[in-house]
């Protein structure tokens, strides 16, 4: 069952990298028939001291809503002269934007949430890349994350799996995307490389041979199994790229060698000593990729049980 059409919530603020997320919302609510909500998120408190608190703490208060207030009004009118219908503008005042972009697309039920990974810092409070990533690891549904360059089209997408159920649900929306935009979708599997040496390192370069041509023909083996069975359920694949070594490293490099304008990957995977994708794996790609990054998680299974960072 295809994700799209679905209803995406963007998070913007006043940033080039939130012009990206808004120029990349754009294109996906176009190309899928999608309905878009914009939210933008002003300071809860006043910035500075107030000389005579708290004697102006309202004027001051209300001044920022004011200002916030023609941030959103100035970025919808952006979203919709690029061609999008903005379904609905909401202007919410707190300090965790995080917070309030999780709670408003649960709210909201939201198939999607668009974010920037980084913007501006200090006084402006707007989106942070530790914003991106707890709205990640806390939304109930897919978060897109942009940086570098927005999605455009046609463009080669790169579906990260390792057979999980995240990756399994990534694998239908990065078909189901790359139908939508035209595109060629390229599948890779990461096989972790053992490694002899207790520090961080790409790869173990002081294995003996056969040792990694069998870890290379292992990633063969399971990446052809996989695709075989992405095939088997109608998706058209048009490259396979068996990997050894880091995940994330190589998913970035990869994409990075192919030329990649969109990721797609779940955000947790098979876990323990199979090595699959997990959320630090997928924490990283978005950390580094020069692309947009779709993170993939069932809709409706949130994190707020696995942690209390948003109370």
């Amino acid at each position: 069952m295809s994700m799209f059409p679905t209803r995406m919530l963007l998070a913007t603020d006043v940033s080039a990298v939130a012009e990206l997320a808004a120029k990349t919302a754009v294109t996906l609510a176009t190309s899928t028939n999608s309905e878009l909500q914009v939210v933008h998120v002003g300071s809860g408190l006043p910035l500075y001291e107030l000389p005579d608190y708290p004697a102006r703490f309202e004027e001051v208060v209300e001044a920022q809503r004011q200002a916030a207030q023609r941030i959103l009004d100035e970025e919808v009118g952006k979203v919709e002269g690029s061609g999008a219908t903005v379904r609905e503008a909401h202007l919410e005042m707190d300090e965790r934007p995080d917070r309030v972009i999780v709670e408003l697309g649960e709210k909201l039920g939201v198939g999607l949430v668009v974010v920037g990974s980084r913007g501006l810092r200090g006084l402006r409070r707007t989106l942070m890349g530790s914003v991106s990533s707890s709205v990640i690891r806390h939304a109930h549904c897919p978060v897109m994350v942009v940086r570098g360059e927005p999605l455009a089209f046609p463009t080669i997408v790169l579906l990260a799996t390792d057979g999980s159920e995240d990756a399994r649900l990534a694998a239908k929306s990065a078909l189901d995307l790359s139908k939508k935009l035209d595109s060629e979708l390229h599948v890779v599997y990461v096989e972790p490389m053992p490694e002899r040496r207790s520090e961080p390192m790409r790869f173990a370069v002081d294995l003996p041979l056969e040792v990694v041509e069998s870890v290379e023909q292992e990633a063969k083996n399971k990446l052809e199994r996989l695709v075989e069975e992405m095939r088997e359920e109608g998706s058209e694949v048009a490259q396979a790229h068996p990997r050894v070594g880091s995940l994330a490293a190589e998913i970035v490099a990869l994409a990075e060698e192919l030329g990649v304008g969109l990721i797609v990957m779940g955000s947790r995977g098979l876990g323990g000593i199979r090595r699959a994708l997990m959320g630090s794996v997928s924490d990283a790609v978005v950390r580094h990729a020069h692309c947009p990054v779709m993170v993939m998680r069932p809709e409706g299974r949130s994190a707020k049980h696995e942690a209390d960072l948003l109370t």
